[in-house]
């Protein structure tokens, strides 16, 4: 199998159209539409890991065709998002971590700089390291 048509079966699997999955993963559906065409473009690593994300597949299925499409029992259960998870009381942090997880890709490094900058300048002190998520 081509990694096209795994990427067309995962969507499928999925039960999105071309749209939804590139609206889910930051891009275009034309996007989309060349990653699952027969002579298509190859998503980036970074698409590639969204794309096995929003369709609830292995990753290493989706890359490469090797092991089993589906997640395990152990992963289904690892990948428990934090926000979901106990360790987030705080409503209004949970807030913050639902709108980024919604946010498309393109958009959460932008995000992030003005949480650091409003943090900066409430406490007169850089947040971070400085360094900058691209």
């Amino acid at each position: 199998m081509t990694p096209q048509q795994r990427i067309r079966l995962a969507r499928r699997h999925a039960g999105l159209s071309q749209a939804a999955l590139g609206a889910a993963v930051g891009v275009q559906r034309s996007a989309v539409s060349h990653w699952e065409a027969t002579q298509g473009k190859h998503p980036s690593m970074a698409h590639l890991r969204e794309l096995a994300l929003v369709t609830g597949v292995q990753f290493e299925w989706l890359a490469t065709g090797r092991g089993g499409m589906g997640l395990s029992a152990d992963t289904a259960l690892d990948s428990v998002a934090a926000a979901d998870a106990v360790l987030v009381d705080d409503p209004l942090e949970l807030r913050l971590i639902q709108a980024f997880r919604e946010a498309p890709m393109r958009a959460r490094a932008p995000l992030v700089e003005v949480a650091e900058q409003l943090a900066s300048v409430r406490t007169g002190r850089p947040v971070g390291d400085g360094k900058r998520a691209r």
